[in-house]
C-alpha cells in the first residue's frame, strides 16, 4: 500500500511521487536511470551483457527457481535476466524472480531503516530478510519491476543497494563491537564510514576486472574483522610520537577467499589515519589499471598482488599515491572522527536479582558480552540460517526504540546484535525477544553455523548448506557438549566460490557432487585446518569428499576424538595438525561410501528436499560404456594423489606436494580425455594438448557459470613449470587448484556419460 501525502487521505499514484524530495539527488537520479534502463532492456535496445552488469551494480541478481528442479523433475534454473532465450519455468523472463542484495555499511542499523527493509520484504518479497557474511540484507524472488520501488523505498531512509553486486567495491565490513570492544585501540566506525561513501561510485573504483572487498578490525586478537580474507584491510593501530600517541592502520593488500584462498600481505605497518583514504584510491588505481580483465579465474587482487609480489606491489602504488590530485574528502573525515558512532538509550545498571529461569540464564551465558563501559553489555540476537520475518524485524525496530536507540549492527556470522543493552533492562530484553522467537541462546558455539544460500536460491549451488546447516543446529542445538567442542566454528558452503566461509572454520563443509551407479549424490569435502581467530589466521583444506547424508556422523566422530585426544589447552587446529591428516581420513574412511540407490534411497535426496538429487541436465554421452570403470579409476587415483599432496605440506615439503598436486590435475585430464581418446599417453604434454583440443575447446569441460576457469590451472601450472621457488603458502593454493580441478572433472564425465538409472 502506498502512504498518504503530507498526511491527507489522498493516495498517490506510485512510490516515486510520493517520495519526490525525500531521496539525495544523485541516489534518486541513479534510480531513475535504471528505470530506464529496464525498459530499454525489455524493448531490446540494450545488449543483455551490457545490462548484467548493469544491473548487478545496483544489487539485482539472478537466482534458481524452485530450487532446481521442477516437481516433474525437470531441472530449471530461471534468472532474473538469463543470456539467451528462457525455455523452462516461468513463461518469460520478467516473469523469473530474483535476488535482491542490500548493502548495510559495516551492518549499522537504525529503527527506521529496519522498519524499511521489513516493508519491502513484506511487499515485494516472500518476507524473509536474509543477513549475508558481509554483513549485507538480501531479499528473495523479487521481480526485476519491482526493484526500483524497492531501490526508492529504501533511499529514502539512507539505504542504497549501489554497488552491492557485480565488479565494483562490495559492502564495507568492519567489527559489529567497535566502539564497545575493551580490545580496541580505537573506534574504526568512522574511518568504515568515510571509507564507504568515498569509494562508493568513485571513478577510480569503476573498472576492475572483478569484486574488491575491504574490512576494517578495531584489534589483531579477535575474528571481528577478518581482515585476511580481503583485497583491503585495516587494522587500528597506535605508535607513540613526540608529544603522545598517533592513530593509524596496519594495512594489508591481497587477500580472499573463493575457489583458491590467499592470505592478505602486510602492505604497511603503520598508514596515519590521514593517508587512508588516498592510498586505497591508489591501490584501487594500480588494481584497475593492472588487474586481469579476460580471465576472470585471475581477476581478483590477489593475483595482481601474487605476481608482482608484495615490495613491487607496495612500489607501484606509492609512486600512483604520489600522483594523485588532493581531494579534500581524504581529511573531511578526521573532523569528526571523535564524534563517538552511538550513545547509550538507558543509563548502565546492574542485573537484577534473580532467579531468572534457565532459559534466560543459558542466553546470558552465551548471547550477552560485557562492554568496556560498565553497566551495559552487547546481545546477540541469534538468527538460525541467518534469516527472519519482516514481522520480526519490525519488532526489532520496537525495541531498539525501546532499549537501545540506533546502537544495532549485523554480523558476518550472519546475526544481528544490539550494543548498549543496560544490565538492569537484559531480563526484559530477553523477554521480549521471546515474544517474537528470537531468543534462541548459542550464539557463537558451534551450533551458530554460517550458511550460504546454496542450493535453496543460489545459481551456484551444488549442495544444500542451508539443509545440512538445519540438520547440524537441530542435533547440536540441544545436545550436551564439552566445552571445548561448544566453542568450536562450523561454516558451510554450496559451491567452490566459499560464500559460507569454510575455509576459517574449524569444521568447514562445501558442497560438490559424485556420480554413483548413473545417479548422482550429494557431498561436501570436508575442510579441516581453518582459523576464523587472528583475524582468519590460517585457512584449511579439504581432506575428501563425504556423502551430505553422512556429515553429521563426519561432526560426531571429528568431535569425540577430539574431546577423547587432546592435550590440556589444545586447539582444534592444534589437534587436527598434531595427529595429522593421515588418521583424519583413517577415521573417516568408511563414511566416504555410498550405498547402492536399492539399498539406502536417502543418500540419494540433499537435506531438505525429498525428491531425488540434481544439480542440472546431463549432456549427451560420448563414449562406450566399456571405459566408464576407466575413467572413474583415474578421478579416484586423482583424488588420491592430492590428498598425499596434503601429507606432504604437512610433513613441510611444498615442493613435493605442489608437483603432486600438478600431477593429481594430470591424472584427472587424462581419465577424461580417455572417455573418447583411449590412447592418451601419460607424458604430460601429451595429455595437456590431448586435454585442451579435447575437452577445452570444445567447451566440454566448460563449467556452466566458471567457464573455463578450472582448466586455467591446470594450463598456468604446465607453462610455468611444476617445480622451483615453491613456498607453503603457493603449495598450499595448488592443491586448492587441483582439488577444484578434479570437482570439475568430476563434474565434466557427468556431462560426457549417459547413463540410465539403474532398476
Amino acid at each position: 500500500m502506498l502512504p498518504s501525502v503530507l498526511g491527507c487521505r489522498r493516495m498517490v499514484a506510485t512510490w516515486k511521487e510520493a517520495l519526490a524530495g525525500k531521496i539525495a539527488e544523485p541516489m534518486a537520479r541513479e534510480i531513475d536511470i535504471f528505470e530506464t534502463q529496464i525498459e530499454l532492456r525489455k524493448q531490446g535496445r540494450i545488449e543483455e551483457k551490457l545490462f548484467a552488469e548493469t544491473r548487478l551494480r545496483r544489487g539485482a541478481y539472478g537466482q534458481r527457481y524452485d530450487n532446481g528442479q521442477r516437481n516433474d523433475g525437470e531441472t530449471v534454473r530461471a534468472l532474473v535476466f538469463p543470456s539467451g532465450e528462457l525455455t523452462k519455468g516461468p513463461s518469460t523472463l520478467w516473469d523469473a524472480p530474483g535476488m535482491m542484495r542490500i548493502k548495510i555499511p559495516f551492518g549499522r542499523l537504525t529503527a527506521p531503516r529496519m522498519e524499511a527493509l521489513a516493508e519491502v520484504a513484506e511487499e515485494h518479497s516472500d518476507a524473509i530478510l536474509h543477513v549475508t557474511t558481509r554483513q549485507d540484507f538480501q531479499l528473495h524472488f523479487v521481480h526485476i519491476e519491482d526493484t526500483p520501488t524497492i531501490m526508492r523505498r529504501l533511499a529514502a531512509v539512507g539505504i542504497t543497494t549501489l554497488e552491492a553486486c557485480g565488479n565494483t567495491v562490495r559492502n564495507i565490513t568492519a567489527c559489529p563491537y567497535s566502539g564497545v570492544c575493551s580490545d580496541e585501540s580505537f573506534d574504526v566506525t568512522p574511518v568504515a564510514h568515510a571509507m564507504t561513501y568515498f569509494l562508493l561510485g568513485h571513478r577510480d573504483a569503476q573498472d576492475f576486472g572483478r569484486k574488491f572487498k575491504v574490512a576494517f578490525s578495531g584489534c589483531r586478537e579477535h575474528a571481528c574483522g577478518l581482515v585476511a580474507l580481503h583485497d583491503l584491510g585495516a587494522i587500528a593501530v597506535k605508535r607513540t610520537v613526540a608529544g603522545g600517541t598517533e592513530r593509524g592502520f596496519e594495512l594489508y593488500v591481497g587477500g580472499g577467499l573463493g575457489s583458491v584462498p590467499h592470505q592478505a600481505k602486510l602492505f604497511d605497518a603503520f598508514v596515519p589515519e590521514a593517508e587512508l583514504l588516498p592510498m586505497a584510491q591508489a591501490i584501487a588505481r594500480v588494481f584497475a589499471r593492472l588487474g586481469e580483465k579476460k580471465n576472470r579465474a585471475r581477476a581478483r587482487l590477489k593475483f595482481v598482488v601474487a605476481k608482482l609480489g608484495i615490495d613491487e606491489f607496495k612500489r607501484i602504488v606509492v609512486e600512483e599515491r604520489a600522483r594523485l590530485t588532493p581531494d579534500p574528502r581524504w581529511m573531511a573525515w578526521l573532523d569528526h572522527r571523535d564524534a563517538g558512532t552511538d550513545r547509550p538509550l538507558h543509563p548502565g545498571g546492574a542485573l537484577p536479582a534473580g532467579p531468572h529461569g534457565g532459559a534466560f540464564d543459558s542466553w546470558h551465558a552465551t548471547n550477552t558480552r560485557a562492554q568496556p563501559q560498565v553497566g551495559y553489555v552487547v546481545a546477540t540476537v541469534r538468527l538460525p540460517l541467518g534469516d527472519l520475518t519482516s514481522s520480526q524485524m519490525r519488532a526489532l525496530a520496537d525495541l531498539s526504540r525501546r532499549f537501545t536507540g540506533d546502537t544495532v549492527r549485523t554480523t558476518v556470522e550472519q546475526n544481528i546484535v544490539f550494543r548498549w543493552v543496560s544490565l538492569a533492562d537484559l531480563p526484559s530484553f530477553h523477554a521480549a525477544l521471546q515474544q517474537i522467537g528470537l531468543a534462541s541462546a548459542g550464539a557463537g558455539t558451534i551450533a551458530d553455523i554460517t550458511a550460504c544460500p546454496g542450493t535453496d536460491t543460489c545459481k551456484l549451488g551444488i549442495s544444500s548448506s542451508r539443509g545440512l546447516a538445519s540438520e547440524l543446529e537441530a542435533r547440536l542445538g540441544g545436545a550436551q557438549l564439552h566445552p571445548s567442542v561448544s566453542a568450536l566454528q562450523i561454516k558451510t558452503s554450496g559451491c567452490f566460490n566459499a560464500c559460507g566461509q569454510h575455509h576459517i572454520a574449524d569444521l568447514g563443509f562445501l558442497g560438490v557432487s559424485r556420480n554413483v551407479g548413473g545417479r548422482r549424490v550429494p557431498h561436501f569435502q570436508v575442510v579441516l585446518g581453518g582459523q576464523s581467530r587472528e583475524n582468519a589466521a590460517a585457512y584449511g583444506l579439504a581432506i575428501g569428499a563425504v556423502p551430505s547424508k553422512r556429515i553429521p556422523e563426519v561432526v560426531e566422530r571429528l568431535t569425540g576424538r577430539y574431546v577423547s585426544d587432546r592435550s590440556d589447552g589444545e586447539t582444534f587446529q592444534g589437534f587436527i595438525q598434531r595427529i595429522g591428516k593421515g588418521a583424519i581420513r583413517a577415521l573417516l574412511e568408511d563414511l566416504i561410501a555410498v550405498p547402492a540407490y536399492t539399498d539406502d534411497k536417502s543418500f540419494y535426496a540433499d537435506w531438505g528436499d525429498p525428491r531425488e538429487y540434481t544439480i542440472g541436465d546431463m549432456g549427451a554421452g560420448e563414449c562406450a560404456g566399456e571405459v566408464v570403470p576407466l575413467a572413474q579409476f583415474g578421478l579416484a587415483a586423482s583424488e588420491r594423489e592430492v590428498f598425499e599432496a596434503q601429507l606432504l605440506l604437512e610433513q613441510g615439503d611444498a615442493g613435493r606436494a605442489a608437483k603432486l598436486a600438478y600431477s593429481a590435475m594430470l591424472v584427472a585430464a587424462r581419465a577424461l580425455v580417455q572417455v573418447q581418446f583411449l590412447d592418451v599417453s601419460d607424458e604430460p604434454d601429451h595429455v595437456v594438448r590431448e586435454f585442451r583440443a579435447r575437452l577445452v575447446e570444445t567447451r566440454l569441460f566448460a563449467d556452466p557459470y566458471a567457464g573455463d576457469k578450472f582448466a586455467q590451472y591446470l594450463f598456468h601450472v604446465h607453462e610455468r613449470g611444476a617445480e622451483g621457488g615453491v613456498t607453503p603458502e603457493v603449495a598450499h593454493q595448488r592443491i586448492e587448484e587441483a582439488q577444484l580441478f578434479i570437482e570439475a572433472a568430476h563434474a565434466c564425465y557427468d556431462r560426457l556419460v549417459t547413463a540410465k538409472p539403474a532398476a
